[in-house]
């Protein structure tokens, strides 16, 4: 193991995520790499020092006042019904005993006819403050689970670009130094759970020059590593999820990148080169997978 596989796996060992083989893999490499131990140790202070942050309790008030936000759980009481109504009267009026279900979802109208008395007829709406509930709980589910997915998007984000400038800083930015797919590809045999699709673009402006491995999103992934003019593109490649990822182009600390599902692998590229290019280098890979498919 060198420095650079190393260190990509630092935060992961401090935090005890490694699988056992790998945790030994580093911790051989730390023991006779002081530039590593260093690196180590100032991840280990940064995260004791975290744990040891005073905790802050959000205060009294703000509880407060988010449950007097929330709408108000039913009362049985009709939306619209004069609340001048007396109560004995109310209950003398026989409650109807089908479908009890459906009013409890505040979808349906009942059938009991409103009380006589001055003013107009308002059909009773029992159980809409259950049914307004309901929808608010879902629509707060899903506000989380999408700021969830935004917030694994940008931490995904900030790990790729500082893979891309490390690898740029490091003397071994390519494990893999070779132009043939066929000798790029290979070379991933063994090291990773899957086979990664490997193509050579250089027809389309982007040259295949090697591959490399890192660690991002909490595995191993592989890396392709292509020249676009005097820009590099690294292309991250792996399995993709359950259903497909949409795609997603964004700037981060001035690297632009793309996002997109092909051929069964979740690809993410990066480079420092103008936006406009990984469209193209997009737009041929995708030419080129296609073309590999339906050979």
């Amino acid at each position: 193991m060198d420095c650079n596989e190393a260190r990509a796996l630092l935060d992961a060992d401090v935090d005890r995520e490694l699988s056992a083989p790998d945790a030994l893999r580093v911790q051989q490499h730390v023991d006779g790499c002081d530039a590593c131990r260093r690196d180590r140790a100032r991840i280990v202070t940064l995260v004791q020092a975290v744990r040891q942050a005073d905790y802050h309790r959000a205060p009294d008030a703000l509880r407060a006042s988010i449950l007097a936000s929330l709408p108000a759980a039913g009362d049985g009481r009709a939306r619209g019904q004069s609340r001048a109504e007396p109560e004995p009267e109310r209950r003398s009026q026989p409650r109807p005993r089908g479908r009890r279900w459906f009013s409890w979802l505040g979808g349906g109208v009942s059938a009991r006819p409103a009380p006589a008395g001055p003013g107009p007829r308002v059909a009773a709406l029992p159980g809409l403050g259950w049914g307004v509930a309901l929808m608010v709980a879902l629509a707060a589910a899903a506000g989380m689970a999408l700021s969830a997915r935004h917030a694994d998007t940008d931490r995904t984000v900030d790990e790729l670009v500082a893979s891309h400038v490390r690898a740029d800083l490091s003397a071994r930015a390519i494990d893999v130094i070779s132009t043939d797919r066929h000798t790029v590809k290979p070379w991933f045999n063994g090291r990773l759970d899957y086979a990664p699709p490997v193509e050579d673009l250089a027809a389309s402006g982007f040259a295949l020059v090697g591959g490399r491995l890192d660690y991002v999103g909490r595995r191993r992934v592989a890396v392709l590593v292509y020249r676009y003019r005097q820009h590099v593109i690294d292309v991250y490649v792996r399995p993709a999820g359950e259903g497909p990822a949409a795609p997603y182009a964004t700037v981060s600390q001035g690297y632009a990148l793309d996002r997109w599902d092909a051929a069964g692998m979740t690809w993410w590229a990066v480079t420092d080169a103008e936006p406009s290019a990984l469209a193209a280098f997009r737009t041929a890979l995708d030419a080129r997978l296609a073309g590999t498919r339906s050979e």
